[in-house]
Formats: C-alpha cells, structure tokens, sequence
C-alpha cells in the first residue's frame, strides 16, 4: 500500500459486527510470511488516521526485526469502525487538519463523526449539540442530555453488541455510571475531573462535564463493538489462517479499544488454532481483571478472559502508563456503580482500567519496568505487566499520553514477546 512505512502490508477491515468491511474475506491469503504482526487501532475517526498510525508504529519494525535468517515478517492493520473525538491528540501524528475542539460545545465535526459512528440519529446529535450549546441552567435539561446519550449508544434492535458489553461477568460487577448514574451528578464529577468545580445548586460549569459524558458513552458503546468484531471476526479469520498457512507466526497487538478487539479474538479462535504466538496490549481500554481468574472482592468470580492466556503460544504483555489520564481518571468515573463515592477519588481497583496499571487477578504475572522487559526479556508464557510510563508520557488533555504509542521501545517489546528476529533482550 503507497504511503506505508512496511511491507509487505495487509488491511483487515471489518464492519460493527465482525463481518468484512469493504475488503476481501481472506484478505491474509497467500500472505508468504513467517511472522504477521497484526494492529488492531482504538478510537480514530476516519481509515485515514487509522493507517497514519499503522504506519508510525510499524517503522521501527524492519530495522527491529531483520537479523535472522529465514525470518520474513509481514504485517496487517485491522480497519474497524471506531470515532476519536478531534480533541483527543495522538502525539506526533497530528496535522493541520486535527485541530481540536476548543470549549464545552459541540464542534461540527465531531457532530458529523457521531451521526457517522450511530446511523440513524441525527435529530438527536442536533438535540444534544444544541443543549451543549444553550447550557439550560435545570436538572431537567441534564437529565434530557443523558437520555439522549445513552440512547445514541443503545444497541439496534437484533444487533449482535449487547453480548460484548462486559469484562466482567455481570453478577460479579454491575452496569457502569456511565449508564444509569443520575446525569447531572456525574457531569459534576466529570466536570471537576478536567477542573471546573460547580457549586452546589449551580449546573452552568456542570456542562463542562456534559461534552465528557457524551465522549464516555460513546467510547463503552466502541468497547462493545470491539469486543464484537474481535471474537466474530478477527478470532475466525485467524482460525482460517491457521488452516491455510499453519506456519505462519501470529502476533496480535491492540491500542486502547483495539486492545480489547485482539484479546477478545482468542475467544472467536476455532479449536486447534494455535498461531497466536503473543499478545500485546498498549494502553488497555477495558478492566484489569478480563483475565482474572479471581477477584478481590468477588473471590469465586472471574474476568470474561479468564485462562484465555493459554491460547496464546507466548506471553500475553500489557503495557500501561501513569500518564494515561483517559483510562487513569476518566475510565474509572465511567465504569464505576452508580453513586459509588469512591470512584470519585479513584481509590477502587474495581474500576481500573488495563491500562493505568496493568494486568490483575492473575497469579504469579510479573510487574515489570520497560527497561527490565527490553534488558532482561519478557516471559515464555502466561500474563505480564510492563509499565511504559518511561515513554507513554506526552498528550493534552483530557486524554493525556493516551495515545503516545509510536515508540521504538514498544515495538522491540511487540519483537521481544513474539521472539521476532533478531530481538534478543539488550538489542
């Protein structure tokens, strides 16, 4: 493909419920490759930035990777569809073009983005643009916004999401805030996150929060929806893969959302599918515990993911960082149960995002800084935690380094899990 930073490149691209979208079936077929590296991007709002990204992260690959003979990596971007609110920065991919959106309203763009993500709901991004913009001073007009935002995200009636929604089984952890918490008390909260505090009584600074309870919504309807694609149709396609070129060395990679896509996909792997040599998450958008096999507050419970790990013929690695304000501060707010105080303060692990601080609940997973994992190695098998603040560091608010991905380091530890060429520890 013109324009990308490796080859050879495949794009997988598939529509909101796992099926192709806009490219061939077996679009890795007769793909000649020892190791696939496959990409899975988060929130982004067009295929456009989708590819930049896919491009800045795999150039450090070639120079990485080569080394070994026989070794032939190949590498394939997963198209899905997702939104990023324009702004949201991802740091060194910016251009002229992604200026962000300045104040609480609801910019043209970001209206268009929406109307595009959700088919069929214009009059209500009009409707809740407007409130963005008029700021009604009552209860009322909050509690309009919210019920609007939650039904923009709902699932269409027979769609395939509703079974895709949760990291942890439902009798284990209950629905989050950003559903069924009273709207004007979490666009409080929300509001006071990025630093407007509102006198009680007064809802005007409350609508700083209210752009924020929309971006939230949005983002736990996307967490579905890559839930959705990964087990319907990138956990099959690999299975296909398996089939056709039973040599072939997968290693799945996923940002934010596309982090649950790729984890999701060992669950859609057909029996006897065993070419998914490592898994690499960066900045985990979804719960701590999808892999747990036991919950601190619910010992007998478990994560959707539990003992998944031992698909994958390798490590399964996840990178998170301090400087991640969007899964440090804001995932927990709109995780958390209603009226659960505590996860104002974000002192509830329960609400932790994979991440902010990395893999939980599974026994004997390492905790590991990125100058060990790249020094020493990573392990053979089973879960890991790599903190990468060390370079996941740089971003605006309100998502902070969130998207501060396309790092050297972060490849060699995609190369160092899947024991790529020549990526030996201290190379």
């Amino acid at each position: 493909m013109a324009g990308m930073s490796v080859q050879p490149y495949r794009e997988i691209c598939f529509d909101a419920d796992g099926d192709p979208g806009g490219g061939p079936y077996d679009t890795l077929a007769g793909l000649d490759v020892t190791d696939l590296v496959v990409f899975a991007h988060g929130w982004n709002n067009s295929p456009a930035l989708a590819r930049r990204l896919h491009s800045a992260f795999f150039a450090p690959f070639p120079k990485l990777a080569g080394g070994r003979p026989g070794t032939q990596v190949g590498y394939a971007g997963v198209l899905w569809p997702s939104m990023r609110f324009p702004d949201e920065p991802f740091p060194g991919l910016e251009q002229a073009d992604d200026a962000p959106a300045q104040g609480p309203g609801l910019d043209g763009a970001t209206g268009e983005l929406l109307t595009g993500l959700f088919p069929g709901h214009t009059a209500t991004v009009g409707r809740l643009a407007r409130l963005l913009r008029e700021q009604p001073d009552s209860r009322e007009a909050f509690a309009e916004f919210g019920m609007l935002a939650r039904q923009l995200a709902a699932v269409p009636p027979g769609g395939l999401e509703a079974g895709f929604a949760e990291d942890v089984p439902r009798d284990e952890q209950s629905p989050p805030a950003v559903l069924y918490e009273d709207t004007l008390t979490l666009c409080r909260r929300l509001a006071a996150a990025l630093g407007f505090h509102a006198p009680d009584g007064a809802a005007g600074p409350a609508w700083r929060g209210a752009k924020e309870l929309l971006r939230q919504t949005t983002y736990y309807a996307m967490k579905r929806r890559a839930g959705t694609v990964g087990e319907l149709g990138l956990g099959p396609l690999l299975g296909r893969l398996s089939r056709s070129a039973p040599r072939t060395r997968v290693h799945l990679v996923g940002h934010g959302h596309g982090a649950r896509l790729v984890a999701f996909a060992l669950r859609g792997l057909p029996e006897g599918a065993c070419n998914v040599k490592s898994v690499t998450l960066l900045q985990g958008a979804f719960s701590h515990y999808a892999f747990a096999t036991g919950l601190p507050h619910a010992p007998s419970g478990h994560g959707i993911l539990g003992g998944f790990q031992q698909l994958v013929d390798g490590p399964v690695v996840a990178c998170h960082s301090r400087h991640d304000t969007a899964l440090g501060v804001f995932y927990p707010l709109a995780s958390s149960l209603a009226g659960d105080t505590r996860a104002v303060a974000g002192t509830d692990p329960r609400w932790w995002a994979m991440g902010h601080d990395g893999i939980q609940g599974v026994a004997d997973t390492p905790r590991l800084t990125l100058d060990e994992a790249l020094r020493s190695g990573l392990p053979a098998a089973g879960c890991v935690s790599v903190d990468a603040s060390a370079v996941v560091r740089h971003g605006r608010p309100p998502t902070g380094a969130h998207g501060d991905i396309c790092h050297e380091e972060l490849a060699r530890v995609v190369l160092t899990a899947g024991r790529v060429g020549g990526t030996a520890p201290g190379t």
